[in-house]
């Protein structure tokens, strides 16, 4: 098992935020080490490439692209993966929800792998208890969390409600690791989300973009 039991801090700025830069992205993840965090997940083979330089933190690498006939965008096809495997990333992360795919089917990603690069490990983002069995059967290392919410069937769930109801049912559901990803904004649903159960938690927006940051400050300004 690669990643650790602990904090893994999301370094990730799109092509139209402020800090959108693998330089600045490096930069990050050095702060986000000294900061306590034990892992990174990170977008683009540059950017990892960049975190790379400055830290010897395992990552779960993906790449964020749009395809015009499908609504999966996170490592959604080989091309994507050869990406990653080029970047040298510990962890690859892709797409797990039942959505329609660009490309091959999930099974036939997770296989292409496995035999291109079987030292790599697996995380699989899913959104649903369906598609985190589907993921487990299919021979993910990780289960995450990460897209509960964002998808058609749960869109608008937040994890954190119900004190993390979704969490615990995925924890009590498979035996793979889980991954506590999505909308974490306080240690204190980091501490219960490692209280319920999870291998790691992933927090990203709450540490590392700092637009969204302030904008939540400046919401309470009446």
């Amino acid at each position: 098992m690669l990643l650790p039991n602990d904090l893994i801090v999301s370094c990730q700025a799109l092509e139209d935020e402020p800090l959108h830069s693998s330089f600045i992205m490096g930069k990050m993840a050095l702060a986000a080490k000294q900061g306590g965090a034990k892992g990174i997940r990170a977008n683009s083979k540059d950017d990892i490439l960049a975190i790379k330089q400055e830290v010897d933190l395992p990552i779960i690498g993906i790449v964020k692209r749009d395809y015009s006939n499908s609504r999966v965008y996170i490592t959604a096809t080989t091309k994507e993966i050869d990406e990653l495997i080029e970047s040298g990333c510990e962890v690859i992360a892709m797409d797990a929800t039942a959505s329609a795919r660009p490309e091959k089917p999930l099974s036939e990603l997770v296989n292409y792998v496995r035999e291109q690069a079987p030292n790599v490990e697996l995380m699989a983002d899913i959104a649903t208890i369906q598609e985190a069995v589907k993921a487990e059967e299919l021979g993910f290392d990780y289960i995450g969390t990460t897209l509960h919410g964002y998808t058609e069937d749960t869109k608008g769930e937040k994890l954190f409600e119900n004190d993390f109801q979704f969490l615990k049912d995925v924890v009590k559901t498979v035996n793979a690791p889980v991954i506590a990803e999505g909308n974490i904004q306080t240690p204190d649903m980091l501490a219960r989300a490692f209280e319920l159960g999870v291998h790691a938690v992933v927090v990203g927006g709450a540490i590392t973009r700092p637009k969204q940051i302030t904008e939540r400050f400046a919401s309470q300004i009446k």
